[in-house]
């Protein structure tokens, strides 16, 4: 039997990119999905086509970092049907940028998001699946959460936040029948790059040098939910995220040196004032 069949999985950000392709994915091996997102319409597509698939999904218009909104959601599955099974916390926001171009706001909402969005998911589920007995709790973090991403420093702290929580709790939860793990994807194809905000800088410009061959959203969530069956720690994405964190550990200075080109690319695509 599938390990997802009639199980409960809430999604956050479900309307795109990782977030809607777990849910599809989820979707059709058996799991009934419920897809939070402020995006109402396409929330709705999302939805539509899972259904249309043949599979179970429901929709929620749920602001994470609103901690009541995330409860209640969180409250009214368990009511309707009588347990969580999987919680992926995935919403996410970025501004790419210098620190020196970033406004409080640049720094507020992407922690907001990111960091307190999985704060309030977890603080609303994590309760519930202890006295269930079960649950597996997904937070999606991201390259920039195992190794110092220069450029999108509000996203990297977030993103270290969520990694150090998550491991965290996997230890709290272990002996309480609470799996909890982390993703890590590299560069994957998701609207976060046309959304992300960019602190003084040119996006086309800047786009143009990034690599244009990137891993697809439903090859992510392929590799996600293989290493939530095997209940893994931390699951990286891609033979450059698993490449990076290696060299991480190995040898830190490197690491900051190799990501200094990458700085050279966002600084050449400045605006300057």
């Amino acid at each position: 039997m599938d390990a997802f069949k009639d199980k409960v999985a809430i999604i956050t950000g479900g309307a795109s990119g990782i977030g809607k392709a777990i849910g599809q994915r989820l979707a059709a091996r058996g799991a009934i999905v419920i897809l939070l997102d402020v995006n109402t319409q396409m929330l709705e597509d999302t939805v539509s086509t899972i259904v249309n698939d043949g599979g179970s999904a429901e929709a929620a218009l749920v602001d994470v970092t609103d901690k009541s909104q995330v409860k209640k959601l969180i409250e009214g599955t368990v009511i309707k049907h009588g347990r969580i099974d999987y919680l992926f916390n995935n919403a996410g926001i970025g501004v790419a940028g210098e620190v020196r171009d970033f406004s409080y706001e640049d720094w507020k909402t992407v922690i907001d998001t990111n960091l307190y969005g999985t704060v309030n998911g977890v603080f609303a589920a994590y309760p519930i699946m202890v006295k269930q007995g079960f649950g597996h709790i997904v937070n999606t973090a991201s390259l920039a959460g195992l190794i110092p991403v220069p450029g999108e420093i509000s996203y990297t702290a977030s993103k270290y936040g969520i990694v150090g929580l998550s491991n965290a709790l996997r230890i709290e939860g272990a002996k309480l029948g609470v799996n909890v793990s982390v993703v890590c994807p590299g560069l994957i194809d998701t609207p976060i790059y046309l959304s992300a905000k960019m602190a003084n800088v040119d996006r086309e410009k800047f786009m143009s040098e990034l690599p244009k061959k990137i891993t697809s959203a439903d090859t992510c969530a392929r590799v996600i939910l293989k290493g939530v069956v095997r209940n893994k720690a931390i699951i990286t994405v891609t033979l450059l995220a698993r490449i990076m964190w290696i060299l991480q550990r190995i040898s830190p200075g490197l690491i900051r040196i190799i990501w200094g080109s990458f700085l050279k690319i966002l600084r050449d695509a400045r605006i300057e004032k």
